[in-house]
């Protein structure tokens, strides 16, 4: 079922010949507590039409789309609360890694439900008559309403979750909530004691280039273009390494580096080129990261990452070097030592991370129904990696807590 689709009378019909019952919560990874925000925080944000007193939408019903176009690509806070919502739905299928509980008590996480990217991607403005956006209010709110919670007490808000994958979004929030885990697309503009590699979780991009499937992904001589790149190619600090690259490449042959949009059929554009080319640069921009790596990825096109401080999604489970290719950015703008690279590597090695590619690319994609082994689920599989050493500093901090109580 897609995001704001109603289920077929059919679909409806076959739900309930098939009924499923809830997923255990003692069988799951994660049991996750989810706090009933107002609607201005979640799916609000969306123009939901909700009935009195609804604070969540029937997923088995109506769900609210998600904007299109680049508003996707940090869109990770919509589809862990769908599926947070399903878990608790017997008629759902989907994979038990995480399941909602009731009782914060018996919760391995505490969720925070703010869709902080989408917030400020549409409400970051501040319009005349207004001293502060609708970004800045909603995050001031959010921070006096979890500081009220017995829940952020407990613990100081460590063991609670909160999605900022947006580089921009929490801004103003961020420093009171910075002791919980965040899921981020990377450290780009964070400072290290508000987010690290040791609580934080990184989350792969939603792309917006169209999935190719096995069947139909060119091999090595059914791609031509030997390098793409199609996106912004002026940027700040230490994405001027995309000029120089454009400088050094944009003449050669069978190597596509322009400049591209989503505008127009930009999209459609750039799938097409992905689909046709062996390797796709994913250079540093304003920050280390950005969608071009996963839209590769689901091309079936081997990445080239030039980008050192670079957090990849999964990594401690995913070797990255199986199905990229990781180049120095002092090495990239070298003359001629890109290209040389490239060349020179094989068909059959890039055959076998080609193969890769179509094993991994479902890890990185986002859908409700989530399915096991897809981004949803993964992420939450990384979320309860990652609590082993959050719970390790809690402990910590507990040692003289029951003895100072009696």
């Amino acid at each position: 079922m897609r995001s704001g689709v109603k289920c077929p009378n059919s679909e409806i019909a076959a739900i309930g010949k098939n009924k499923k019952k809830n997923c255990d919560p003692n069988q799951a990874l994660l049991r996750v507590y989810m706090y009933d925000l107002p609607p201005e925080f979640h799916f609000g944000l969306l123009d939901w039409k909700r009935k009195a007193n609804q604070t969540w939408p029937n997923v088995l019903d109506h769900i609210p789309p998600y904007p299109g176009g680049l508003n996707l690509q940090h869109s990770m806070e919509y589809w862990l609360t769908l599926d947070l919502l399903a878990s608790s739905t017997p008629d759902v299928r989907r994979p038990c890694s995480a399941v909602r509980v009731q009782n914060s008590s018996l919760a391995d996480i505490i969720f925070v439900p703010f869709f902080s990217s989408l917030s400020y991607n549409r409400h970051s403005k501040v319009y005349e008559k207004e001293k502060v956006s609708v970004n800045q209010r909603l995050q001031d709110r959010l921070v006096q309403v979890l500081m009220g919670q017995d829940e952020w007490k407990r613990f100081g808000g460590r063991d609670h979750l909160i999605v900022a994958h947006h580089p921009n979004s929490m801004l103003d929030a961020r420093k009171m909530l910075g002791s919980a885990m965040f899921i981020l697309a990377d450290f780009g503009r964070y400072p290290v004691e508000i987010a690290n590699p040791g609580k934080d979780i990184i989350a792969p991009y939603k792309h917006v280039v169209r999935t190719i499937s096995s069947g139909e992904s060119a091999q090595f001589d059914g791609r031509p273009i030997l390098v793409f790149f199609q996106g912004a190619i002026y940027r700040k600090d230490r994405g001027v390494i995309r000029q120089e690259l454009y400088y050094l490449l944009r003449d050669e042959k069978d190597v596509h580096f322009t400049f591209g949009t989503v505008r127009g059929n930009g999209i459609n554009k750039a799938s097409q080129g992905m689909a046709s080319s062996k390797f796709c640069l994913n250079i540093a921009g304003d920050t280390p990261s950005s969608n071009r790596l996963f839209d590769a990825i689901v091309s079936h096109c081997v990445p080239v990452i030039i980008s050192d401080e670079i957090e990849l999604p999964f990594e401690d489970v995913l070797d990255y070097s199986e199905f990229s290719v990781f180049v120095r950015a002092s090495d990239a703008v070298k003359k001629g030592y890109l290209l040389n690279l490239l060349r020179n590597i094989e068909r059959d090695k890039w055959t076998m991370m080609w193969e890769r590619l179509k094993n991994i690319a479902p890890q990185f994609e986002y859908q409700y129904p989530s399915q096991p082994g897809d981004a949803v689920d993964m992420i939450w599989k990384a979320i309860s990696r990652k609590r082993s050493s959050v719970q390790f500093t809690l402990n910590r901090k507990n040692r003289y807590q029951r003895t100072e109580i009696q």
